[in-house]
């Protein structure tokens, strides 16, 4: 064994150490997968990463994710030895008070994404990747999995993305430690199995003996040669270091008593003693890079009735002009979000993820760490696919906006499979999310350029059907607010709505004017938050009726939200979609399911006559 070698397999032990001490003293957490990956942990973070321990936004920095994030621990017993965190703070692991949480997530800045739900690593290192090419950067992304979650269809998602996008700086790593939480994974110790399906997909395949320093660093060798993508697979065994716990199914996140720890130990030896951060490699030196980030542009002068989607497109390609920082995804629909309008100017920063909408959102994570802010769109029904990975990006701290075409009922014959009525649903609970549904061409540029100064997650609704222009160019739509768009003294009832229906409402004031019966008409527009004092004080004033109507399920949308904010102050009746659609066209639709404006006219007599 030479020096080197010697020295990183003390710094395995150390890392080996503090994985098993840690999660006792937390009485909680993942131990066998952390002695699992300490050999390929150290020679991964003290012999072939470069990273500036003082910088964790350097951009020379390569960059690491944890896909299989119950392995914690020894993430942070990396850190604590390369001298990023002092190491008497692992002591405060799973603790309410400290950032080394059971699972990684960015309150501690070294990690761009939060991972622990299995699979959706692999894509937030394409996104990773992708942005240090954009930025002209050499460094690279690592990204280490375990075996089990080889079992998700995002990461071959995101396999074949790396491939498409010749990511010759992404290196994925396989812990394949043969056993899962509950039993041995799907292909055990099968190599050769693994190895099929990432050659199938076009990558780079490296087997190896995941405790043979030597082979490890051999392996690394080798793919710094001939580049990537390329991945490890390394063959390892759970629980390395301690007999009891080697190979033994069971012991899936159960950290050790003190007695059996101290037996631990005891196989292991004692703390080697050896300064780890000496050998941190530096980055190469990169030119810190600098974005334009305008916001406002000169808006379209809309007249003739306009699809929300096409204003969509219009005003993201606008942006990008004036905002380098904006990148665009598409799930092969961009011809139907209008998003090839920017695909068009900006190929540079355009990313097709065709039809894989998990590893979609996976890519804008990525993305979004690097500083970028990602627009990711498709059809809203697709979006429920990736539900998981949205609410990951929400634990990441990610800047994304997402954008939601052909929404409700509305979008007509394509049938209920295309039809999104259980996007705001998703959208609303994420804490912080902002959720915008404007109704013609000049509210969604206002309300475009509002998300992408916004920091965080933020959803666009969108709608298929061409609607008439209600407001005029340069008209604000702040996030939290609304238009009260017909108003008069003596009106009866308030309309609470968004969107599409916005039209079925002013049709349905008009009809009623005939009876000298008036309706106030709000835009709800800003779905999350709701504009509560305001819609609180015109249903007042309308003697505390209100008719709330959506394109959208009963649950979780506006009516909800109005609900909640009203809480038992006003009459409520609720339009929208109660049963599962069907084909046919828009307004026969709108008729039939309830939220049209004779439904709406409809509603608000029979509050009256309540």
């Amino acid at each position: 064994m030479t020096t080197r070698e010697n020295a990183l397999r003390k710094i395995a032990t150390r890392l080996r150490i503090h994985s098993l001490t840690m999660t006792t003293a937390a009485g909680s957490g993942h131990p066998t997968t952390c002695l699992s990956m300490a050999d390929l942990a150290a020679c991964l973070f003290f012999s072939e990463m470069r990273y500036n321990v003082r910088d964790a936004a350097d951009w020379g920095n390569d960059e690491f994710v944890l896909s299989k994030g119950h392995a914690a621990p020894i993430l942070w017993a990396a850190y604590a030895e390369a001298g990023i965190i002092p190491l008497n703070r692992l002591g405060a692991l799973r603790k309410i008070t400290s950032e080394l949480e059971g699972h990684p997530t960015p309150r501690m800045k070294w990690v761009k994404a939060a991972t622990g739900s299995l699979g959706q690593g692999l894509s937030v290192g394409v996104g990773l990747a992708l942005a240090q090419k954009m930025a002209g950067s050499p460094a690279r992304t690592f990204v280490l999995l375990g075996d089990g979650e080889c079992a998700e269809g995002a990461v071959w998602e995101a396999a074949n993305a790396a491939v498409h996008f010749g990511l010759d700086n992404l290196i994925a790593i396989v812990d394949i430690n043969r056993l899962g939480q509950s039993d041995p994974t799907m292909h055990g110790h099968d190599i050769a199995a693994y190895s099929r399906k990432f050659k199938a997909f076009g990558w780079r395949v490296h087997r190896l003996n995941g405790h043979d320093i030597g082979a490890i660093l051999d392996a690394f060798n080798r793919v710094r040669k001939e580049g990537g993508p390329a991945v490890l697979l390394a063959k390892t065994i759970k629980g390395k270091g301690v007999s009891f716990l080697e190979d033994k199914n069971g012991w899936h996140g159960k950290p050790l008593q003190p007695e059996e720890l101290e037996r631990a130990l005891a196989e292991i030896g004692p703390l080697p003693g050896i300064d780890a951060w000496k050998f941190v490699r530096p980055p190469f030196r990169v030119p810190k890079v600098r974005f334009k980030s305008g916001l406002t542009w000169d808006r379209t002068a809309y007249s003739a009735p306009t699809a929300t989607r096409m204003a969509y497109g219009i005003a993201l390609e606008k942006l990008g002009r004036v905002n380098d920082r904006v990148v665009a995804i598409d799930g092969d629909v961009k011809n139907s979000t209008y998003a090839d309008k920017f695909f068009a100017s900006f190929p540079e920063r355009s990313f097709q993820s065709y039809i894989a909408e998990q590893n979609m959102v996976g890519m804008a994570i990525g993305l979004s760490a690097k500083g970028f802010i990602p627009f990711a769109a498709t059809f809203a029904a697709f979006l429920t696919r990736a539900h998981d990975q949205i609410r990951m990006a929400a634990y990441s701290f990610s800047n994304i906006k997402f954008c939601g075409s052909h929404v409700g009922v509305s979008i007509g014959e394509d049938g209920p499979s295309q039809m999104g009525l259980e996007d705001l649903a998703l959208f609303r609970p994420i804490p912080g999310c902002v959720v915008l549904y404007p109704c013609d061409a000049v509210s969604t540029e206002a309300c475009l350029a509002e998300l992408a100064g916004h920091q965080g997650i933020s959803y666009l609704r969108t709608s298929r059907p061409a609607t008439p222009v209600l407001y005029s160019p340069g008209e604000p739509f702040p996030i939290g607010g609304s238009k009260v768009v017909r108003k008069k003294a003596g009106d009866a009832v308030t309309v609470i709505t968004a969107g599409v229906t916005v039209f079925e409402a002013l049709k349905a004031a008009d009809e009623l004017q005939k009876e000298n019966l008036g309706l106030r008409v709000i835009d709800a527009y800003s779905v999350e938050p709701l504009d509560q004092e305001t819609i609180a004080r015109e249903v007042s004033e309308t003697g505390g009726r209100a008719v709330v109507v959506e394109d959208h399920f009963p649950r979780g949308g506006l009516g909800e939200a109005v609900a909640l904010a009203l809480a038992g102050r006003a009459k409520l009746a609720h339009l929208c979609i109660r049963e599962l659609p069907r084909s046919g066209k828009p307004a026969e639709l709108m008729e039939a399911f309830g939220i049209s404006a004779s439904h709406i006219a409809r509603a608000a007599k029979e509050l009256l006559r309540d």
